[in-house]
Formats: structure tokens, C-alpha cells, sequence
């Protein structure tokens, strides 16, 4: 009992240490590595939840495959040199107001919910809990518009990345074209010396 506590503690750490980096570093690279981190901690969130298949797809699928297309997106766009946001202006002097206004009013959604529960065991699991008969069972009756709209979500991403880095390549390539309105200076004579 106490491991499954000092574990869920470790996860809980890690996923708001993840979630902080993703919000922060500056370098999307490494933006994206924090987001990996912060879905494998939110997997073992879902393993001391006895939700298995769940945590596997949570590996697999985000912190797997989504993840390595959205480090090809970043290699590919690039631009970690280029600021994320601009300087100045009233969203970078309202944001941290407004994060800490959200920030509290979770931190007393949350006491206020969870420390009913303080002493108790949890829902009951019915049998059947968290195997993939059940899972898409759920996605597929009660889940199907939500699972559908997150799916068109992520394909619409992925075609905005496309679209977008098209379009920057597309102006690096104009300026390259681009004439020039003064000739390019004349490369300097080299001359030979011959020592005999």
C-alpha cells in the first residue's frame, strides 16, 4: 500500500513537472521531450488505477507515435531560434494573472472534491474494468462523437504543420530567387608565386 502511494506521489510530480516544461522551455525540442515525460507519468497514473490497457495506449500511441510526429514536425518546421511569442503586449502582462486566477480556483475545485475521500478505498470496479472489450465497447456507443472529434482534432493538425511548413519553405525559397538590383562583387585575383 505504501509503494502504491510513494509511487503515485513520483507520477504526480513528474506529470506537473512535464506539464510545467512543455509551458516553459523555450525550445520546442525540448517542449516536445517534456511533453513524453509528462504522458509516461500520466501512464502510471492509469496503472495504480488498474486501468492497464489504458496506460499501454497511453505509451504506444501518445507518447509514442504522436510524439515522434510532432518531433519530425519541429525538426522540420524548425525555427528554435525565433521567439515563440512576442515581446511585450497585454497577453504576456495578463497571462500569469490569469494562469494563477485558473490555478486556484482548480486548487479549491479539487480540495474541496477530494478530501471527502481521503479515507476511503475507491469505486468499486466492475468486472470486466479496463479490458479492451470494454474500452471500445464505450468508445464506440457512448464516446464515438468525443472519439471522432479528436481524431479530425489531430488530422487537422497535422495538415495545419504541413501547410504551414510548406509555406515557410516557400518564402526561404523566394528570397533565394529574388534578383538582385546590384551585381555581386567580383571575386579577388588570386596570384601564384613561384619560389625557386
Amino acid at each position: 500500500m505504501w509503494f502504491e502511494q510513494v509511487l503515485f506521489f513520483i507520477a504526480g510530480l513528474g506529470a506537473l513537472a512535464g506539464a510545467l516544461g512543455v509551458v516553459l522551455l523555450r525550445n520546442p525540442f525540448y517542449s516536445v521531450l517534456a511533453l513524453v515525460g509528462h504522458l509516461i507519468a500520466l501512464a502510471l497514473l492509469f496503472l495504480l488505477l488498474h486501468a492497464e490497457f489504458l496506460a499501454a495506449g497511453q505509451v504506444v500511441v501518445y507518447a509514442g507515435a504522436v510524439m515522434v510526429l510532432y518531433i519530425f514536425v519541429v525538426a522540420y518546421i524548425g525555427g528554435s531560434d525565433e521567439p515563440l511569442r512576442p515581446e511585450g503586449g497585454l497577453v504576456n502582462a495578463f497571462a500569469p494573472l490569469f494562469a494563477a486566477a485558473i490555478g486556484i480556483e482548480l486548487c479549491i475545485a479539487f480540495l474541496g472534491s477530494g478530501l471527502k475521500a481521503l479515507d476511503t478505498q475507491g469505486a468499486d470496479l466492475p468486472g470486466g474494468f479496463g479490458e479492451p472489450a470494454s474500452i471500445g465497447q464505450l468508445l464506440l456507443t457512448d464516446y464515438l462523437v468525443a472519439f471522432e472529434a479528436a481524431s479530425y482534432l489531430l488530422l487537422i493538425a497535422a495538415v495545419g504543420a504541413v501547410v504551414l511548413a510548406r509555406r515557410r519553405r516557400g518564402l526561404e525559397d523566394m528570397a533565394a530567387v529574388a534578383p538582385r538590383s546590384e551585381p555581386p562583387p567580383a571575386a579577388p585575383e588570386e596570384t601564384l608565386e613561384v619560389r625557386v
